[in-house]
């Protein structure tokens, strides 16, 4: 089995890349949903989080709103960095969990992981092979702004926070490029998925 990570920054197409690969037969996890599962009451994290950060970010009905959490933690390296501390070993957890199934079933498995900082964790080096999406800074503003919920200057502000695409393409196994059209991207997928593909069997 090929253990592969998908990372890249702020709307930089990487859930687009990650369905494009699953449709070529890779096995996607994606480490968002994960986090949904975990932070969801009787999940891993859910009641260590409460604890830390109060019940403030609850919504009426009990459940953590992860749009509240975001707020508190993402101008605040300190409390991002506990809350990181308290949701990703369990969301780690379940990504191995899921791994080691598909290898038990499919021994020439790719499984590709897609996670927002899997460089900025150094959580890169437990796959065999790194992809990172980019696009320009352009494009990932305008993309983050019509997808919502952020303004301009939210999307300006988050972007100014997190590490530079071209920081993590130096650890790239595979770059793909989606600042052109959906073809081109999916023409890169392809190259990249048989390349995967050679490596796996």
């Amino acid at each position: 089995m090929l253990r592969v990570g998908l990372t890249g920054g702020l709307a930089s197409g990487k859930t687009f890349v990650g369905h494009a690969l699953a449709d070529l037969g890779c096995y996607l996890i994606e480490a968002d949903k994960l986090g949904h599962d975990v932070l969801a009451p009787g999940g891993e994290a859910h009641d260590a989080v409460v604890d830390e950060f109060g019940d403030a970010v609850l919504d009426e009905e009990g459940n953590i709103d992860r749009r509240k959490l975001s707020a508190m933690v993402w101008d605040q390296p300190e409390r991002l960095a506990k809350l990181n501390s308290l949701v990703h070993p369990a969301v780690w957890k379940r990504e191995e969990q899921r791994m080691a199934e598909i290898a038990k079933t499919d021994p020439q498995a790719v499984v590709v992981v897609e996670a927002a900082i899997l460089v900025e964790t150094g959580s890169y080096k437990r796959f065999d092979r790194l992809i990172v999406v980019t696009c320009t800074a352009e494009q990932q503003i305008e993309r983050a702004v019509k997808r919502g919920p952020y303004g301009k200057e939210d999307a300006l502000a988050r972007l100014s926070r997190q590490l530079p695409l071209a920081e993590k393409i130096r650890v790239a196994d595979y770059v793909i490029d989606t600042s052109g059209t959906k073809e081109h991207t999916l023409e890169q997928v392809r190259a990249v998925y048989a390349a995967l593909r050679s490596l796996s069997e």
